[in-house]
């Protein structure tokens, strides 16, 4: 090919043995190309020199090429299954590895309509809301209405956010942590450019980011996209940090500065604070902060900005069917303490109330009160918490000021923060003075009193460890080894560190080889955390997780567990919702998943704490259908609790029995909390069902769900395709419906798909030249499972695939079955699809030809505005043409309807190979035709057409600013058809009588 070529986007050349599409961005130095097949991952920059003419070309009719009727169905599945640059307005789901459920196209769809897009998503836990605004996100940036995009995260969350948007949705996003910020700006040149100026995907710690030093760099730099996960920790009322958060948003939110995209996400809009919510809602618009959600007119507005479903509501949506848990059974596990545990509780608290009530100004009563809070709760516990505080310096002791030790103290013991987050909060908070904090094992010499008599409850603790003096211990013991029995893997949920590794030790003794249990905690960096949960799920056999809250959040679970086991109760009812999460979430296999919650019926304080709050919780949102936080974190009622524990209550000495019912301050507390709450939730439950589907109607949703099943191929497609190509190649898939799918075995397949497969003769293949990419996708060699098992929906378990267009076993057969059509070298067995096919059938009663085409566009999208360069992309799309042949010899060309029955035409005479070969030399023939030339090149401006009325019509805007930059958008669209069409397959329909008995003159 030479210089002067034209190497306009779309354009087909042939370099380095295969055939390429020419994209944008391309200079008379560098052709910037991506392979034929579509596959993203080997978009190479070709020098001008090596570019040849394109080797892809029309079919040849050679003797014996011709396929069976299979050939043009397996061939158009495979071509729509190995694009990813589809030219229709969802352009972001040919290029991601998941395949989004139809309820979570909802948001998209409404971002569609928004310039700019401003979305609070309120979707409940476990429905998905990652996949939700990250599919918002990755479709700005592939339309070009987005350069770049950050995440505002907490850091606990900041790895699962980085590993969902590499491994679902091909981007490359940097950690922006106290950690990794230096280093970030150390590696660009350009000591003035931005950290968020140069990479174009970030996840970026809300805390640091927040800080004065930083806050006004990024709000410079903020990228075109914003996404805020857990946004209602920046809305609050609570202290500082959350003004801080705030005051960040506002700034970023300001339209008057940027028009930039901003998606809210949080499970609890709702606070119950109806100031927090409209503070929520007027990031999105200023005008919804002063709206009143009791009024209709006020609601529609809003709904156009916020999209707010419950499993109810989207457990069967347009016609698909989401495998939520049916239900979650919940259970009580009671227990009494042993006799001397029993004492030591009583005399523990004997010692916290003599120091709470002792003399001592007003900073050091709060450090007291607040140290005994925290110590009772160690106690309760485990054995292992209350010694390891008991030994450890009082991190309220170190307060300077009565504000200070109430900020922590609150922290410690209600697990009340200003943000949701779990980070730090399962380090135990120690109970010795400042003064008398010493090292383990340092002589108690010179101690004071109080330091003595917290070092003798620091042995005694060591004493009571085990199941044998720990009745907690034995009755997790049992619950865990009945859970097994009964094919459920749990997961254990304690408060502290020390509580969780105790419990780990105990079970791996108690449960020997029938288990495996390993302890996830805080100690642990986040990526070392997901690390060990996938080293204890790879193992054979059952498991148990043992966890801090620090997994009760941002882990998804699901796959592995079907139980989850609070060994310790949360003070705080959100952290039991998030750890019930973790397996009752959208790609849990079981129908019903288990809840187990364990507490003593001595004290009465889990109990209470229970029956107050957690159940409280509970029944508000199975009644209303919200779940609205607790108002003020229930502080109020635990503070009355705390102080009838320390203030007002007695017990003989050595005894424990406590009863909080009769406290008459408690009481008050109690009931103020519930009426509070309950008016909340009442209020948001009127409002609720409007947002369910955001002024969506299904039928809207449903016309758009079709068009998209036309470009992208329907479900059933998939299996069908994917069952036929690997018995053609030899591997018989063996199952049925009951198995919900299949498996093969891989070992008949082509060396080369089982490359693409992941599966080599010896592990020396998996690091051999080109098979770096496998290699990273954990290759295995001819000693692993050489079986490929398919499944027919989401959730499917490690190593096994979904039959989904998305899942990259599908895509590898996809690509094998594109580039074997072409490759006529190689032997017909490893070739399922032809390119040629000749089918006698009573689906046609005249001589019928069916083209399969692929089309290349060129896709002109507007920028942010109209100042901004457009941006030019390059887009395919599969296409099956279809003509009758007359009496005359005339063709009559069929409608979309009757050229996709054809594709269901099922052979009913065979076809003799002279017929075959004589019928596929004719079609190919007269494809050089200029009849079927112009009909092809006016598909194409027709195709142009409705694609570019696609995209005009998902820009809709809401609202008449919306509308008027919407129309401005809809003006710059433009889709124009890069070339001729690749004609991949000609396929001969001959009428079976007219094929047993030719008549005379006819093409029958």
């Amino acid at each position: 090919m030479s210089a002067t070529t034209d190497r306009a986007p779309g354009t087909l050349v042939r370099a380095r043995d295969r055939d390429w599409v020419v994209l944008p961005g391309s200079t008379e130095d560098l052709v910037l190309a991506q392979p034929l097949d579509g596959d993203r991952e080997f978009v190479a920059a070709l020098f001008p020199d090596e570019v040849r003419e394109p080797g892809f070309g029309l079919p040849r009719a050679l003797p014996g090429e011709a396929g069976d009727f299979a050939s043009a169905s397996l061939l158009r599945t495979a071509l729509r299954i190995a694009s990813t640059a589809g030219a229709g307005p969802f352009r972001s789901l040919n290029a991601v590895a998941v395949e989004p459920r139809r309820y979570q196209l909802v948001p998209l769809m409404m971002a569609l309509r928004m310039d700019p897009v401003r979305l609070l998503i309120g979707d409940d836990v476990g429905i998905g809301k990652t996949v939700e605004s990250a599919l918002i996100a990755k479709e700005l940036m592939e339309q070009g209405s987005a350069r770049n995009m950050t995440v505002l995260c907490s850091p606990s969350l900041a790895e699962q956010w980085q590993r969902e948007l590499r491994d679902k949705f091909g981007m490359d996003p940097e950690l922006v942590l106290p950690s990794t910020a230096a280093r970030l700006q150390k590696a660009i040149d350009d000591p003035h450019r931005s950290i968020f100026d140069h990479y174009p995907v970030t996840v970026v710690s809300t805390d640091f980011i927040k800080q004065d030093e930083r806050r006004d760099a990024f709000r410079r730099h903020c990228p075109d996209v914003l996404i805020v996960d857990e946004a209602h920790t920046c809305v609050g009322t609570g202290g500082n940090e959350q003004q801080k958060r705030y005051e960040l948003l506002s700034a970023l939110a300001d339209r008057t500065e940027r028009d930039r995209h901003l998606i809210l996400v949080t499970a609890t809009p709702h606070s119950g604070d109806p100031q927090a919510f409209s503070k929520l809602t007027g990031l999105l618009d200023p005008s919804l902060r002063t709206l009143d959600t009791t009024r209709s007119a006020d609601r529609d507005k809003l709904a156009r900005h916020f999209v707010q479903r419950r499993r109810h509501d989207i457990k069967r949506y347009v016609g698909q069917d989401t495998p939520f848990p049916e239900d979650r059974d919940t259970q009580d596990a009671l227990y009494r303490l042993d006799p001397d545990y029993a004492r030591f509780v009583a005399d523990i608290l004997a010692h916290t109330r003599h120091q709470v009530r002792g003399p001592g100004g007003d900073h050091h009563q709060r450090m007291s009160w607040w140290t005994a809070l925290t110590l009772l709760r160690c106690v309760l516990s485990s054995p292992a918490a209350a010694a390891a505080t008991l030994r450890a310096r009082s991190l309220i002791a170190a307060t300077r000021t009565p504000a200070e030790a109430d900020k922590l103290g609150r922290a410690a013991a209600f697990e009340l923060t200003d943000d949701e987050t779990a980070e730090g909060m399962d380090v135990v908070p120690g109970s010795l003075p400042d003064e008398d904090a010493a090292t383990p094992g340092e002589p108690r010499k010179g101690r004071t009193s109080e330091a003595e008599s917290l070092a003798d409850f620091a042995d005694r603790a060591d004493a009571l460890a085990g199941p044998a003096t720990d009745a907690k211990l034995r009755i997790l013991v049992d619950r865990v080894k009945r859970q097994l029995v009964d094919g459920y893997d749990p997961i254990v949920f304690c408060h502290y560190i020390p509580t969780a590794e105790y419990v780990a030790r105990h079970l791996k003794e108690e449960l020997g080889r029938s288990a495996s249990v390993e302890a996830v905690t805080g100690s642990l960096h986040p990526d070392a955390r997901q690390a060990r949960v996938d080293e204890l799920t790879a193992r054979r056999g059952r498991h148990v997780l043992v966890a801090t809250d620090c997994l009760s959040e941002g882990v998804n679970l699901q796959e592995h567990f079907g139980a989850v086991i609070h060994y310790d109760l949360s003070w705080n009812p959100t952290r039991h919702l998030q750890r019930a999460g973790r397996v009752d979430r959208f790609g849990q296999p079981r129908r019903r998943v288990r809840e187990i919650t364990v507490y003593d019926t001595d004290t009465g304080i889990d109990g209470l704490v229970l029956k107050v709050l957690i159940q409280k919780h509970k029944d508000i949102a199975d009644q209303t259908g919200v779940a609205v936080l607790v108002p003020d974190q229930g502080r109020g009622v635990l503070e009355a609790l705390a102080s009838a524990l320390l203030l007002r209550g007695e017990q003989p000495e050595g005894q424990l029995t406590l009863d909080f019912e009769d406290d008459p301050d408690f009481g008050r507390a109690r009931e103020a909390l519930h009426k509070e709450w309950e008016s909340a939730a009442e209020r948001e439950s009127k409002v609720l069902t409007k947002f369910a589907h955001i002024g969506l109607r299904p039928e809207e949703v449903e016309a758009e769900l079709d068009a998209l099943r036309q470009a992208l191929g329907d479900p059933g497609d998939i299996a069908t395709f994917t069952r036929e190509s690997l018995a053609q190649l030899g591997a018989q898939p063996i199952g049925d419906a009951r198995d919900r799918g299949f498996k093969a075995p891989v070992d008949p397949l082509p060396t080369g798909l089982k490359h693409a497969l992941g599966f080599y003769e010896d592990a020396d293949q998996t690091a051999a030249p080109g098979g770096a990419a496998r290699a990273k996708a954990k290759g295995r060699a001819k000693t692993a499972a050489r079986d490929l098992v398919f499944r027919e929906d989401f959730p499917v378990a490690r190593g096994e695939h979904a039959l989904s267009r998305t899942d990259p076993a599908v895509r590898a057969l996809a690509r094998y079955l594109l580039d074997a059509a072409v490759d006529t070298g190689l032997p017909p067995e490893e070739r399922p699809a032809r390119r040629l096919g000749v089918i006698r059938t009573r689906a046609v009663d005249r001589r019928t030809v069916l083209l399969l085409a692929r089309y290349r566009f060129r896709l002109t999208l507007p920028g942010r505005t109209a100042s901004d360069e457009s941006r030019v992309l390059v887009a395919d799309d599969a296409q099956v043409l279809a003509w009758r042949t007359g009496d005359d010899g005339g063709r009559t060309w069929l409608s979309d309807e009757e050229t996709a029955a054809l594709l269901t035409a099922t052979p009913d005479l065979n076809t003799l190979p002279a017929l075959r070969d004589q019928q596929a030399a004719r079609a190919a023939g007269e494809l050089g035709e200029e009849e079927i030339k112009e009909h092809l090149k006016a598909r194409g401006l027709l195709l142009a057409d409705r694609l570019r009325e696609a995209h005009q019509r998902v820009r809709e805007a809401a609202g008449q600013r919306g509308r008027e930059r919407g129309a401005a958008a809809v003006r710059r669209i433009d889709v124009r058809p890069s070339g001729d069409p690749d004609l991949l397959g000609v396929y001969v329909y001959l009428s079976a009588p007219a094929a047993q008995q030719p008549a005379s003159g006819g093409d029958r």
